[in-house]
């Protein structure tokens, strides 16, 4: 058994051809700068408009900055990984990826159910929506969506970072919890029941998203204008989410109870598609599908041109 700083993690889920790998690395490089791009465009559009300062514009700014920290902790050592045949990973390397990883998934549930709650009282009780969002209260939502991940995670990455590791090899091209847990040559039993919390708190925090929609769409379902704005944003909203958790369950249960072969390609796949798809298209649906943030990046684009120097 040797110390586990001077442990390095070898990669295996990078098992094509070097000119495979080179394909892969254009698409993901393009997929890097686009995510990056649409986020930090919301990011910026909301910050610099006053109009936009509303409680669910600056959820979805936490909600768009945090897919880039989740975006960043992934890409880079992929694009690095394509192009080379030594696919390895440092101990603290593994850690601190598995931290921002976790942090980015808890946060994108815990702000998920934010916007959800939020949008919960400006339908459905209007005329408190100014009493009961304050901005007082939105800077307490988002602290708590930001402790509460970062703590959840710290629990986690401590009770691995306790464990002595007997293995070097992991079936997935980034590090996760279970994974590294798999490796350990001492008692699991915390980490397993970690793993549960893990599971069931996505769970939880899906469904009580699930309800503040169900609520929307009984508040919603007394008009056609009502009935077409739940189509237009509520129904994106929870195909997304949907996609998110149903991603994750998998791969958190696949890991736990499946071997590799086949199922390893599939894991890796869908861990792939859970943190390449949700911050690409989030600020499609949770930001530009909004007419107010649209007529607002447009005009600021007008703008820009009318103000270029000839």
């Amino acid at each position: 058994m040797e110390n586990n700083s001077e442990i390095v993690f070898v990669l295996q889920g990078l098992n094509d051809s070097l000119t495979n790998r080179q394909i892969y690395f254009a698409v993901a490089l393009m997929s890097y700068l686009i995510t990056v791009s649409v986020n930090l465009t919301l990011i910026i559009t909301i910050s610099l408009d006053k109009m936009l300062h509303e409680p669910i514009y600056i959820f979805l700014c936490s909600l768009c900055f945090n897919g880039i920290c989740g975006a960043s902790s992934f890409y880079p050592k992929l694009l690095h990984d394509l192009l080379t045949n030594s696919h390895v990973i440092t101990y603290s390397a593994c850690l601190g990826q598995m931290f921002v990883i976790y942090t980015y998934i808890f946060s994108e549930v815990t702000g998920l159910t934010v916007m959800a709650y939020d949008r919960y009282i400006a339908i459905c009780k209007p005329l408190q929506y100014r009493m009961l969002m304050t901005a007082q209260k939105v800077a307490q939502l988002l602290l708590l969506t930001w402790c509460f991940s970062l703590l959840e995670t710290a629990v986690g990455i401590l009770l691995t970072s306790s464990m002595p590791l007997c293995g070097r090899h992991i079936p997935k091209i980034f590090c996760t919890h279970w994974e590294v847990v798999k490796l350990s040559c001492s008692d699991s039993t915390l980490n397993n029941v970690y793993g549960l919390i893990f599971i069931f708190s996505l769970i939880l925090e899906t469904g009580l998203i699930m309800v503040s929609y169900a609520q929307l769409v009984r508040a919603a379902i007394r008009s056609c204008a009502d009935r077409r704005k739940i189509v237009q944003t509520c129904l994106p909203h929870l195909i997304t989410l949907l996609i998110f958790a149903m991603s994750l369950i998998f791969i958190s249960m696949s890991s736990r109870y499946s071997g590799g072969g086949t199922m390893g390609v599939l894991q890796n796949a869908v861990a792939a598609e859970f943190l390449v798809v949700p911050p690409l298209i989030n600020p499609i649906i949770y930001g530009m599908n909004l007419q107010l943030i649209r007529s607002r990046m447009l005009h600021r684009i007008e703008k820009l041109i009318k103000n270029k120097p000839c």
